[in-house]
């Protein structure tokens, strides 16, 4: 056995609080990872401190509630519980005023009506004549939604992980298994789509890992410039996936 798997043993013998802090202890290297990558996105809403704290939380009940008999990797469960305890953390607060709300969503829209016209992705500039606005406008709305989108986008990964665990007492279905796959195969699909750079920043920062400060640093572009591009490859994506999905 590893040590991983020694401190496990230990903690599903006893249950001792012992031995529920040697698997935190041990487990606090993922915390402060996922904390370091997600600050960035959530530096203007909540202080660094306070990320390791509701990544701390997350990480003890991922420990009270992982089930060492099923076939998933505990720094996998680990992981989404950590940041379902961050996201629950950022809910709680009116992070983005409603002015703000309101630009983005019509600027979602321009994208959305323009792509569906063109039938290819549009760009900031296309966007930007279609509904009036500045380039430049369009660009720094692009750049500020991206803390919202990170944010949406994590709040329906982890409804998704709750939803799951509700029907996780039984098997799953052949039906919710070829709906599984079949989001899977549209969400790769729609990725495809994407113009090469943007495709480029989906993988670097969800496959890589990487900050939008490293990227901007491969790609040698600024860190405003890659959140703009990222906002815009997520536009394009949930447009795509309304679009390719054959159910709401």
């Amino acid at each position: 056995m590893n040590k991983a798997e020694l401190l496990w043993a230990e903690f599903d013998k006893t249950h001792t609080l012992e031995a529920r802090n040697a698997l935190v202890m041990h487990y606090l290297p993922l915390v402060k990872g996922l904390v370091c990558r997600m600050a960035p996105t959530y530096r203007r809403h909540v202080e660094f401190d306070d990320l390791m704290s509701c990544g701390l939380l997350g990480l003890m009940d991922a420990i009270d509630r992982f089930d060492t008999n099923k076939d998933v990797k505990f720094e996998t469960y680990a992981s989404l519980r950590i940041r379902g305890e961050i996201v629950d953390q950022i809910r709680k607060q009116d992070w983005a005023p409603i002015s703000l709300r309101q630009k983005i969503k019509k600027v979602e829209e321009g994208f959305q009506v323009l792509e569906g016209k063109l039938g290819r992705s549009a760009t900031e500039a296309e966007v930007a004549g279609f509904l009036s606005m500045n380039p430049e406008d369009v660009k720094k709305t692009l750049d500020e939604s991206n803390t919202f989108n990170i944010i949406c986008l994590d709040e329906l990964l982890v409804d998704r992980v709750k939803s799951h665990e509700l029907i996780n007492t039984r098997d799953e279905t052949p039906e919710e298994h070829f709906e599984s796959n079949e989001m899977k195969d549209i969400l790769a699909g729609c990725i495809d789509l994407l113009p090469e750079k943007e495709r480029l920043v989906i993988s670097l920062y969800y496959h890589e890992e990487m900050t939008l400060k490293e990227i901007g640093l491969t790609l040698g572009v600024s860190e405003s410039r890659v959140s703009q591009i990222h906002s815009k490859a997520i536009l394009s994506l949930k447009n795509k996936m309304k679009q390719a999905l054959p159910y709401g």
